[in-house]
């Protein structure tokens, strides 16, 4: 018997490429047509844009926990929330959730390390590229953070918003990012976080200067690696990305 798997999602483009991630790596744990049990709930995420812009955490919250609530009545045994973003959030309301948690961060931050980078470029949201959740997790790691200059941010900021978010993928963006991706190479990054759940949409390997840590992706991998192992999932809170 696998663990449900409970996918919050927060914006629909990331979630969905997080729920076809975690469907194929199921595949390849347990075979054709096979994966974990996967609920997820959609709660609009335009519903919090104006509380994102006021900081007005309890309002996010509220949504963030429906969802959670929504995934935990289905049958779900522990929930992921496919926006780096979100976990600003999360990570203050995580004791109101009625799920044990994956921390997306957590989870980046120790692919990181076991690859042996400690100079890391960091692209996302402007809330995720200079807010507290990446910060945290890179320096429990001993791990340095580096982010795109201030007008380059609030360019990509606007692209996840007004592009990325609604399906629009233009080259003109991806080649902004680009940019920004190469910057961070020449200020000292070894690798990059693709830190907004949309961005792998544009970004990878192939096209990156720099190595790329899927947020989206590697979420999805772990939540496999959870759901069909025998050990046992705490009663709320963080699971331990040692998990």
């Amino acid at each position: 018997m696998t663990k449900q798997i409970g996918i919050v999602a927060h914006s629909y483009e990331g979630a969905s490429l997080c729920f076809l991630t975690a469907c194929r790596e199921g595949t390849t744990a347990m075979g054709e047509h096979m994966h974990p049990t996967i609920n997820m709930s959609a709660i609009p995420m335009g519903l919090s844009l104006d509380a994102w812009e006021s900081d007005d955490y309890q309002e996010i919250a509220k949504h963030l926990i429906a969802g959670a609530e929504q995934v935990a009545r289905a049958g779900a045994d522990f929930f992921l929330c496919p926006d780096n973003t979100a976990h600003i959030v999360l990570e203050q309301y995580i004791e109101k959730m009625p799920l044990p948690g994956l921390h997306i961060a957590e989870v980046v931050c120790a692919a990181i390390k076991a690859k042996g980078w400690t100079k890391v470029g960091l692209l996302g949201t402007k809330w995720t590229m200079t807010g507290p959740v990446y910060a945290a997790a890179l320096e429990k790691n001993g791990q340095e953070r580096i982010v795109p200059n201030e007008d380059l941010r609030m360019q990509l900021n606007a692209a996840i918003f007004e592009e990325l978010c609604l399906g629009v993928f233009k080259e003109s963006t991806t080649n902004l990012y680009i940019q920004a991706i190469e910057e961070l190479k020449q200020n000292g990054a070894e690798c990059v976080i693709l830190g907004c759940t949309e961005i792998p949409l544009i970004i990878n390997d192939d096209n990156s200067p720099l190595p790329t840590l899927d947020s989206t992706r590697l979420l999805a991998k772990y939540a496999v690696k959870v759901a069909t192992s025998r050990s046992e999932l705490p009663d709320s809170g963080w699971i331990d990305p040692g998990f």
